[in-house]
Formats: structure tokens, C-alpha cells, sequence
């Protein structure tokens, strides 16, 4: 390749006209500084003297021959480029002006970025340089540039002083550049340059607020284009990094709190750029990102919940362990890294807040079941106070307080069609539970009755989760438990009087039918004490209820104890029937016993006398006991009226008379009671045991009386005794040989024709 000679340039840092300016540039046949005192020792000078640093080959000059500019006839000195190279674009665009939106076509070429641009430029350049040196061989030493201009042995003179060069001017980004930025997420830096674009918009006009867009052919329209669709972008950027930061892991959380403090810098500028703009060109970034927050919120918020088992409760826990999450990582990892001035941790709060707010109203307003009623008031009303306000710094939100989740009308709605629900349930199950347990009133077996305690679970169900809620509701379903069950306890009292008017529970057993009687009693006592509780509970309208349920169980109760007394009075009439057999049968066996006897007359009307007053007080007494015993009555005044004749007729009439009323008496209790009289007439008690006889023998085929209509059949009498004739020859024998019991007294024979059979009992 030919060397071309000295070209007659006296100083290689001032260019000449008609040339190319030499600079760093991505030109690859560009010298470079380090790269020139490098050479300077290798290739020397050439014949003429000249440098071969100041040297250029053909081909150089060949290719940059269409890029040469000359200096314009006009150009001031000190101007933007004076003295120092410019870039191609630099070149062809007016100097100081900005790369706008139209250039986006030329600079997308250059694969979208300048840096990306500028990497490969310079890769490039260093692969030619290494080609050309390769060529040029190795490089000559020659002599530093002080050794040839000073002599051997003379003293170098003092370098020159440095003249300090002008201030560069820091180059404006281009629109694309700007964008880049965003793309890169520098976010703050690209919020400083569109704020310098706008400036350079409102510069024209004075400085004031931004007007319209202008036509598109105009360069301030065109530049408020590029200024709206930056901000645009730039909005997209920071609307993402909210939704990523909260979304845990992702390109916003990997970011961590630098990316986060870039947002909070980017409000805090385009806070303070407000306050320049004025209040009707505000762009108000501020709210926007709070707007911002909400969105990723009800974005989180509904991605937990549908997924959720267990219906509506099981959708709020969802939403719980949600929330906590999310304020955890706030509190913990974004609020720290925002400004202290924006109030990042109430700005979050308050859009959760807000997203929640429209997932329970749009939960309300749907057609809920009564068990998802209940859990969503109870959410509102305790867990979300508690468990997640509860733990949050209500100082540290600006307001002090957050509004209401549900509005006081869907809340009355709410528990209006909860107490609707439950006065239609609980009514339809008390009649059904009161029915299946009516079946089992006419069965013959005995079975426990749970009437009462199903009432009870029923009712205090409701009672027991309302007061959970809050205390208003509480006596509201209070209040409606309470009118169900007055009229579940008026239906009960009709149902029980009709059981006991039926027929049919009197064939029963006395047990069964007092058992059952007794159940119904027994349900009185807990459903009275239900009643109380649920109006000490509600509110002061529910004292007529009250009356109602204790009128209800109170006759329900009198009627039972009727029936139960009744039938344990029949019971007892027996058992006093029996008493008093049983206390005249104790009466009347010492009588005939035989240790009595009235040896005159006048005895005989006193032991008669004294017969008739006890018999007369024992009639006394059994009559206040209702004693259906009436057949008992006589027999003591008939054994007094035997006791008391004289003469033998009537003495024989009153026997049959006794004989006739107590068919279980026999000629042994005649006969004791003639030996209580002192009646010794042999003839006249065999004619008054004659009729006793006759009596027996005419009845000998007649059943024996009841059990229950016996008398004398339990009064044991012992046999008489009789006297034996001794002859004379005995009168001579000892007295104590004939106070011998064996020989004074011996049992008297029966004769065998007079033998009768024992009757049956």
C-alpha cells in the first residue's frame, strides 16, 4: 500500500480545512492517543523528516472522503463543536437540538439501544486495528519527541502551562435513550430526562403550564407527544414493579428495595414537578399509584379466594391468611423502602382495605345460604377488627381511621334475612322434632323422651353465635327464638291435651301412662328456663312472648299433675283399701282370740259399747282417706250387737246376718265369740252354731270370696277345749295330779259327720 508524504500539516492537533477532524470515535482508523506515543518509538521518521504518526494511508482517506466538512464561513468560535470532532448524526442534525420520536425508525437499526450500539462499533474497530497491524509489521523505535527537539546536553525547557479546557457540554438523551432507561428500569434517571424534555417544551412559552398538543407538524406537538408517550411508559414501569412486588417472586421482587425506592423517588419528583405545573396540568402520580396499589390488591385478593374449600367461611380464611402476608412483606420490605413523606404503609393499607370492601359487597349482594350469612358478619364484625386491624398501627395512617367494609344498610340487610331465615327454620324443625316425638306418645313401650333437649339445640344454636356478632344482633335473633318457641309451647299444650282426652292411652299400663305423663312434665322445667334467658337477652318487646311460653308450659304442666294424681289416687285407693282390711283385721284377732270374757251382762254392754266407738273412728278415719273399703264398716258393730243380746233368737239372726255379709267367717270364730259372751248353754250355742252350719253347708259349692274381700280368713282361731266327767274315785287323787293339764282339758273330738272339707282360697 503507498505511504503518502508529509502533507505540510504543522500541528497535528489543529485541523485543516478540507479534513477530517481526528477523534475517538467508532471510526476503526482512528489514532489514539496511547496507541500514537506507542508507535511513535517503533516506526521513527520517515526520509523527509517527517512523522509517520502524521501519516495516512489511501485507503483511509479514501473512506472518509464522503464525510469531510469544511468550516462554515459563518461559525463563531466557542460554538457547540469548536475544536472537538462531532458524530455522524451530530453532523447532520442542527446542533443542541434533541433526537425526538422521528429518528425511533434510524435508531431502531442500531438494535434499539445506543449502548448496544456503541459495543459493537468498538468491536469492530479493535478487529481492523489488529488486521493493520499485522500488515504494517513491527513497529521501529524511534526517538521521543523531547530528544529530538532538545540537544544532547542542554537543559529542557519548563512545559508550557495547561490552559483549562471549556466546560463539555452534558448532551441531551434522545426520546428513544429515554425509553431504553425505562425499559432498564432506572427509573428515577428516566423521570429526571422527561422532566428536562418537558422543561424544553415549556421553554418557548415562557415556562408556563403545558397547553395543548399542537399539530403534528410542528416541533412542540411533536415533542408533547414524545413527553405523553414516555409517561405512559414510565407509568406502565411503575404500575408493574407494584404488582410485582407484591406478587413475591418476580423480576420486581428480585429488584428488591433499590427498585422500590426508585418508585417513592420518581412520586417524590413528580410531587414537586406538580407544584410547578399548577393545579390543572398535575399530573397527580401520586394518586395514581394508590390507585396503583389498590388494583395489585384486588388482584391478590381474587386470586386467594376462589380456590378456597369450605364455601364462603373457608373463602374468608383465604382472604385472612392473605391479607397477613401481604402487610407482612409491606411492613417489612416496601414501606421501609419508600420515602417517609409518601406514607406508603396507610397507602397500602387502604387499598387492601378498598379491594376488600368490594369482595364483601359483592359477596352480599348474591343470595347467600344462612350458614354463610353468619360467617360473613362474624368476619366482618370480629375476625378482620381483630385478627388483621388488630394487628396493624392504626396510628400510622394519615386519617387515623379506614371506612367501613360494608355500609350500615347491607349490614341491616344482612342480619334482616339471617332473623328471616331463622324464624322460618327453626319454626319448620320444632314442628317436626314435636311430631316425631308425639309418635312415640300412644306406643305401649316405655321410651326416654329428647323433646326438650332438641328444643334447646335448636334455639341456642342461634342464641349462642348471633352475641358473637354484636350485641344488637344478639337480642334481635333473641327476640325471634323467643316468638318460635311460644308457639312451638302452644302447640305442645294442644297436642298434649289431646293425648291424654284420647281413649286409648287407658289401655295402657298405670306404669306406661304415668311414665310418659311424667316425660312431658319433665320438659317443662329447661324450655321455662330457655324462655327466661332468651328474655333477659332481648329487648323489652319480648315480655309478652315471655308470658306466653311461662302460660303455655303452666297449663301443660296442671294438666299433668292431674292425670298423674289421678292415677296414682287410684292407686292409692287400693292401697287404702287394703289399710283398712288390714288395720280391722288387726283389730278384730286379739278379740277372738279367747283371753276376753264377760261374765255378766253389764260387761258385756261395756266391751260392746267400747266396739262401737273404735269402729266408729276407724270409719272416720278411712273415710278422709277415700277408703273404697265400705264393706268393712260392719263387721266390728255386728260382733258388738252379738256381744250385747240376750236372748237366743237374736243372737242367731245377728249370726246370719255376720255369716251372710263375710262368707269366709266360720263356727270357730262363732264359737270364740260366744266364749268372749260367757255363753256355757251347751244347748243354746249348738243352736247358735246351727246357723253358722247351715250357712256353711249351703255354700260349701260357692267359690271362696276374692282376696281383696276376705275377712276372718286371716284371723287364726284356736280349737276349744272341753271337760272330761271323771268318777268319783279320781276326787281322792292329789290336786297337783289333777292340775295336770294333759288330764284336766283335753281337745274335743269332732264327730266325723260333721267334718267339713276346707274351703278353697
Amino acid at each position: 500500500m503507498p505511504i503518502l508524504k508529509n502533507l505540510g500539516v504543522s500541528d497535528p492537533k489543529v485541523p485543516r480545512a478540507g479534513t477530517l477532524p481526528l477523534r475517538s470515535s467508532r471510526n476503526p482508523f482512528e489514532e489514539v492517543s496511547g496507541l500514537e506515543e506507542e508507535e511513535a518509538g517503533e516506526l521513527g521518521s520517515l526520509p523527509n523528516g517527517t512523522s509517520c504518526r502524521r501519516r495516512a494511508t489511501l485507503e483511509k482517506l479514501a473512506g472518509l472522503a464522503p464525510f469531510r466538512l469544511g468550516w462554515a464561513p459563518g461559525r463563531r468560535a466557542g460554538s457547540p463543536g469548536d475544536g472537538q470532532s462531532r458524530s455522524f448524526l451530530g453532523r447532520v442534525l442542527v446542533p443542541g437540538i434533541r433526537r425526538s420520536s422521528a429518528d425511533f425508525g434510524l435508531l431502531a437499526r442500531l438494535h434499539g439501544t445506543r449502548a448496544h450500539g456503541d459495543e459493537e462499533a468498538a468491536g469492530e474497530a479493535a478487529r481492523r486495528l489488529a488486521f493493520l497491524r499485522l500488515g504494517r509489521g513491527s513497529k521501529p523505535q524511534r526517538a521521543s519527541l523531547a530528544e529530538r527537539v532538545v540537544p544532547a546536553g542542554e537543559a529542557a525547557p519548563e512545559p508550557p502551562p495547561k490552559v483549562p479546557e471549556p466546560p463539555k457540554m452534558k448532551e441531551p438523551l434522545s426520546v428513544l435513550e429515554i425509553l431504553s432507561l425505562i425499559q432498564q428500569r432506572e427509573l428515577a434517571r428516566a423521570d429526571e430526562h422527561i422532566l428536562e424534555l418537558e422543561a424544553e417544551e415549556l421553554a418557548p412559552s415562557g415556562g408556563g403550564a403545558p397547553g395543548p398538543p399542537k399539530a403534528e407538524g410542528a416541533g412542540g406537538g411533536r415533542r408533547a407527544r414524545d413527553v405523553a408517550l414516555l409517561y405512559e411508559a414510565l407509568q406502565r414501569e411503575l404500575w408493574a414493579l407494584v404488582r410485582e412486588t407484591l406478587a413475591g417472586p418476580g423480576p420486581g421482587a428480585c429488584a428488591g428495595a433499590g427498585a422500590v425506592a426508585q418508585l417513592g423517588q420518581v412520586l417524590v419528583q413528580e410531587e414537586a414537578a406538580d407544584g410547578r405545573r399548577g393545579p390543572g396540568a398535575a399530573r397527580k402520580l401520586r394518586a395514581r399509584w394508590a390507585e396503583a396499589v389498590a388494583r395489585a390488591a384486588r388482584e391478590r385478593l381474587e386470586a386467594a379466594a376462589p380456590g378456597a374449600p369450605g364455601g364462603l367461611a373457608g373463602q374468608l380464611e383465604a382472604l385472612r391468611a392473605r391479607l397477613l402476608e401481604d402487610m407482612a412483606v409491606v411492613r417489612g420490605r416496601l414501606a421501609p423502602a419508600y420515602p417517609a413523606g409518601l406514607g406508603a404503609f396507610g397507602v397500602y393499607l387502604r387499598g387492601y382495605h378498598g379491594a376488600l370492601a368490594e369482595w364483601l359487597g359483592a359477596s352480599a349482594r348474591r343470595r347467600l345460604p344462612l350458614a354463610d350469612r353468619y360467617a360473613l358478619l362474624h368476619w366482618h364484625n370480629q375476625v378482620y377488627p381483630r385478627e388483621v386491624l388488630g394487628l396493624v398501627d392504626m396510628a400510622a395512617l394519615e386519617n387515623g381511621e379506614l371506612g367501613p367494609l360494608l355500609s350500615p344498610g347491607t349490614l341491616r340487610g344482612l342480619e334482616d334475612e339471617c332473623v328471616t331465615d331463622v324464624k322460618a327454620q327453626t319454626r319448620a324443625a320444632l314442628l317436626r322434632v314435636l311430631q316425631e316425638d308425639e309418635e312415640h306418645w300412644g306406643s305401649l313401650e316405655d321410651q326416654p323422651s329428647s323433646l326438650a333437649q332438641d328444643v334447646c339445640e335448636l334455639l341456642e344454636e342461634h342464641t349462642e353465635r348471633a352475641p358473637r356478632i354484636s350485641q344488637e344482633f344478639g337480642e334481635r335473633m333473641a327476640h325471634c327464638c323467643l316468638g318460635g318457641l311460644a308457639e312451638f309451647l302452644q302447640s305442645f299444650q294442644q297436642r298434649v291435651e289431646r293425648f291424654h282426652e284420647n281413649p286409648g292411652v287407658r289401655e295402657m299400663l298405670p306404669d306406661t301412662y304415668i311414665s310418659k305423663t311424667i316425660a312431658l312434665v319433665n320438659c317443662g322445667p329447661p324450655l321455662r328456663a330457655l324462655a327466661e334467658r332468651l328474655a333477659r337477652v332481648g329487648p323489652p318487646e319480648s315480655e309478652p312472648a315471655r308470658e306466653a311460653s311461662a302460660s303455655a308450659l303452666d297449663h301443660v304442666t296442671r294438666l299433668c299433675h292431674r292425670v298423674v294424681a289421678d292415677l296414682l289416687f287410684q292407686e292409692l285407693q287400693a292401697l287404702v283399701a287394703e289399710l283398712h282390711r288390714r288395720a280391722l283385721v288387726e283389730y278384730v284377732r286379739p278379740l277372738l282370740r279367747g283371753r276376753l270374757r264377760c261374765s255378766s251382762a253389764r260387761t258385756r254392754s261395756r266391751v260392746a259399747g267400747r266396739l262401737r266407738e273404735d269402729a266408729a273412728q276407724l270409719q272416720r278415719l278411712f273415710r278422709r282417706l277415700e277408703s273404697q273399703a265400705s264393706w268393712l264398716d260392719a263387721v266390728v258393730p255386728h260382733l258388738a250387737e252379738v256381744l250385747q243380746l240376750e236372748d237366743t233368737p237374736s243372737i242367731q239372726v245377728e249370726v246370719g246376718v255376720l255369716v251372710r255379709d263375710y262368707p269366709d267367717i266360720r263356727r270357730k270364730h262363732v264359737a270364740a265369740l260366744l266364749d268372749i259372751r260367757g255363753l256355757r248353754n251347751t244347748a243354746a250355742r249348738q243352736e247358735i252354731l246351727a246357723v253358722a252350719r247351715d250357712l256353711e253347708l249351703s255354700e260349701e259349692g260357692a267359690l271362696s270370696p276374692p282376696r281383696d274381700r276376705a275377712f276372718f280368713a286371716d284371723i287364726p282361731v284356736p280349737r276349744p277345749s272341753f271337760c272330761l266327767s271323771f268318777p268319783l274315785f279320781l276326787g281322792r287323787l292329789p290336786l297337783s295330779r289333777l292340775a295336770r293339764p294333759t288330764l284336766a282339758c283335753l281337745p274335743r273330738p269332732r264327730p266325723p259327720s260333721l267334718v267339713r272339707p276346707r274351703a278353697r282360697r
